[in-house]
């Protein structure tokens, strides 16, 4: 019986999750795992869902089960297995069946599918949310035709996250528009997820803070401005306890971060936009730093340890607030003009208020502040966010904490490459004349580059060789 509205291949933790999200609202998928058993126990466990979930033990019953015009979404790891998913379901599907892949695929490979599939139907959908959002309402961004999306968007929307009954899921543009940014969404994800961090280390180091007044705080500052899902899992996190030791959870957590590409695509990709995300890119080098942990050990060891213990009196939580409150801005305004780049770039007329809309649930950085960013963002896409009068006066009242932070972080040994990056980038775009002229000059020098005047002009060049 080809009864099924919608297809799914791969039933790892968030394929398995977004399944039961689809049969959850009511629509019938058929599911695909390309070991059976896997397909068998999900169909199983599902409980009072199974009589929406057809589960298929072969491609051709999957393609079956579906019916036409079929749409299958792709949920298998990012690169080559997505190409030879492709090429193995391709064969068996009509010339109106629609792909979706909704990996974290990089944006150039879902342009070249795009391409590959000619007038064959292909989308590429960012999902973020995690194995939680995947489950109970994700934060979508479709890329492809217009036409392919409005095929699946009714069931897209209704599986989405909602804000105030609005579905956190849009077209964004053609080809890898939504994987793209998904891209940036991850990448100020880790800036967002660097600051907390950094704020932690100086509760932790600086302040002499125990797990559990860390927790009390994040706690409290997720009642305030602050309010996001990363600081509130950021307070469940400091006040867990482990419980094979009974010690502070995070106590007995390596020190090293993981992370899976989509972070550092968006700074690779910032470099040949020449986007300026110094804080994202920060985000990334820590990641980064973090395996090196022998190395880090062997650097105490030669240099000795920082004296990271504050004064008294240096540092207030309120303090620590507004600082983590302007980081946070920053870093979002960095993601948003890197996108607003890429549309200028690629022709893609990226929506930036309804990417934030998008993200206000379901995704990891969904916050109280991406209301006022919506709003901010529709009455002017090409001004740079910081510049927008509600958060131009937001930095106007913290960049000053910001400042002292990073302060106290230099002054005793406390590494704050994040916020540390966001301060460099807001003083950097409020200086009028900064010192790029020497870099001109220099530059002209040695390499007879040219160089613009004050007074008008292109293409000067220096008395350099009356010298």
């Amino acid at each position: 019986m080809s009864n099924a509205e919608i297809g799914l291949i791969g039933l790892g933790t968030m394929g398995a999750a977004l399944a039961l999200n689809i049969a959850d609202n009511g629509f019938d998928i058929a599911v695909w795992n390309r070991t059976s058993t896997v397909t068998k126990d999900f169909h199983a466990n599902a409980g009072e869902l199974a009589d929406k979930i057809t589960p298929t033990e072969t491609l051709e019953e999957l393609v079956a089960a579906i019916a036409e015009p079929r749409a299958i979404i792709l949920m298998v790891p990012a690169g080559q297995p997505v190409d030879d998913q492709i090429a193995a379901l391709r064969p068996l599907l009509g010339e109106n069946d629609l792909i979706i892949d909704a990996g974290n695929a990089n944006f150039h490979d879902t342009n070249r599918r795009a391409e590959e599939a000619g007038d064959l139907p292909f989308l590429g959908i960012g999902v973020s949310g995690g194995e939680e959002g995947a489950r109970f309402g994700p934060s979508i961004m479709g890329g492809g035709k217009r036409e392919y999306w409005d095929r699946v968007a009714h069931i897209l929307t209704a599986i989405s996250a909602k804000h105030e009954d609005t579905a956190c899921a849009t077209w964004m543009g053609e080809g890898g528009a939504g994987h793209f940014v998904k891209a940036v969404h991850n990448g100020i994800e880790y800036a967002d997820m660097q600051m907390i961090a950094e704020v932690y280390g100086i509760m932790r180091d600086g302040l002499g803070m125990d797990n559990a007044a860390i927790s009390d705080t994040f706690a409290k500052w997720d009642k305030g401005p602050l309010k996001s899902y990363l600081i509130e899992i950021s307070g469940k996190v400091a006040g867990a306890i482990d419980p094979k030791t009974g010690a502070p959870m995070l106590d007995i957590i390596v020190d090293a971060a993981g992370q899976k590409g989509t972070g550092r695509w968006t700074v690779i990709e910032a470099q040949l936009l020449a986007a300026p995300i110094p804080a994202i890119e920060a985000a990334v080098v820590a990641r980064n730093l973090s395996s090196q942990l022998e190395a880090r050990a062997a650097g105490e060891d030669l240099f000795g340890t920082a004296p990271r213990q504050l004064p008294h009196d240096a540092l207030s939580l309120d303090t620590l607030e507004q600082a983590l409150m302007a980081g946070k801005i920053l870093c979002y305004a960095q993601g948003f003009d890197m996108i607003t780049k890429a549309s200028e770039e690629f022709g893609w007329a990226l929506p930036l208020p309804a990417i934030a809309q998008v993200w206000r649930e379901g995704c990891i950085i969904r916050s109280d502040m991406l209301d006022d960013m919506s709003t901010a963002l529709a009455e002017d896409e090409n001004r740079n966010l910081m510049f927008a009068p509600t958060f131009a006066d937001k930095l106007k009242s913290n960049h000053d904490a910001l400042r002292q932070v990073v302060a106290q972080g230099a002054l005793h040994g406390i590494a704050l490459p994040a916020l540390s990056s966001g301060l460099t980038y807001f003083d950097a775009m409020r200086t009028a004349r900064g010192t790029a002229n020497m870099i001109q000059g220099q530059r002209d020098f040695f390499g007879a580059h040219g160089f613009a005047r004050t007074d008008g002009g292109s293409g000067h060049h220096g008395p350099w060789g009356n010298n």
